[in-house]
């Protein structure tokens, strides 16, 4: 969005093509998640993103992103996935498929990849983690209520669910391959879920991992012993990570020895492949605790000034 916003305000005009709905990773967030940062850390396209709270919520940021895309007259073709890019630097077509399979195609003199990476997780690659009980995303506690639910994972994805699972009547145990929680866990949920587990109110097997999943229990490998649970279901949040695949079908070049990162320009994020730019956390390749809203949002500008020396001159 911030890309686009900023290529209009330079005399283009955009088309944004998600295969999700509008702010789709933002979307598939927990329902009650707080962002880390402040509601100015948040903005895009200069216009205010308004608070009464100090850290503002999930719903509080898609209800903003939803008027600035009103306010800019933002052109996007939500449910669309990209199958192939066609072309080259000043004649690109894009072809997508939309939910129904129908097919449409777009032309561009320039394109923008900003795809994230909340869409890809990080598979453990297990026996049963291909059960249905088996979920890589957290949304509300609910359905689960009264059930035993393991919650793999270390980082701010698994404490948040851990606590929101267990205020709401589940019996949750927690599952992590180091020796405590990450220490990058938010600091106002840190002393929560090492208090939680303290007190026995949420069971915890660290330096442990999950070595098979079943329709009706769970194995762990701790260092004491072998330990099978009775459970229910099974919350996978160990990460995420970039399309690299797309990204390669593109042309564009991953550095391997650097974390994957795709090859650009710092100073335009133009990728090695003339015309193609890159924005957000995928710059980053796979170190996706560097590049967040608060930061990729300026990506777009620096774009947007790279295409208007060029297709001005032009």
């Amino acid at each position: 969005m911030a890309c686009a916003i900023e290529a209009q305000r330079a005399g283009f005009t955009a088309l944004l093509v998600d295969k999700g709905c509008l702010c789709n990773s933002l979307f598939h967030y927990p329902a009650n998640m707080t962002f880390f940062t402040t509601p100015e850390l948040l903005e895009i396209g200069n216009m205010p993103f308004s608070s009464p709270n100090q850290k503002p919520n999930r719903n509080e940021a898609l209800e903003y992103y939803r008027k600035v895309a009103e306010h800019y007259g933002l052109n996007v073709r939500q449910y669309e996935n990209v199958e192939q890019v066609d072309g080259r630097d000043g004649n690109f077509t894009v072809h997508t498929t939309d939910l129904f399979g129908r097919k449409s195609q777009y032309r561009a003199r320039k394109l923008v990849v900003a795809t994230g990476y909340y869409d890809l997780p990080n598979y453990l690659h297990i026996p049963g983690e291909d059960l249905s009980k088996v979920k890589h995303y957290y949304h509300e506690p609910h359905p689960f209520y009264g059930l035993d639910v393991l919650v793999i994972g270390g980082k701010n994805s698994a404490a948040i669910a851990a606590l929101d699972l267990w205020r709401h009547g589940v019996r949750v145990t927690l599952v992590h391959r180091g020796a405590a929680m990450h220490r990058h866990v938010k600091y106002w949920i840190l002393p929560d879920i090492n208090n939680r587990v303290k007190n026995g109110e949420i069971t915890a097997y660290f330096n442990s991992t999950v070595t098979n999943i079943t329709e009706d229990d769970v194995t762990l490998s701790t260092p004491e012993r072998t330990v099978t649970l009775a459970n229910q279901f099974v919350f996978a949040l160990t990460g995420y990570h970039p399309d690299f695949g797309f990204i390669e079908r593109l042309g564009i070049t991953l550095d391997e020895t650097n974390d994957h990162c795709p090859v650009c320009n710092p100073d335009t994020l133009e990728s090695n492949v003339p015309g193609i730019y890159l924005a957000g956390v995928i710059v980053a390749g796979k170190r996706t605790n560097e590049i967040f809203i608060e930061n990729g949002r300026f990506h777009g500008q620096l774009i947007a000034e790279a295409l208007r020396k060029k297709l001005v001159a032009a």
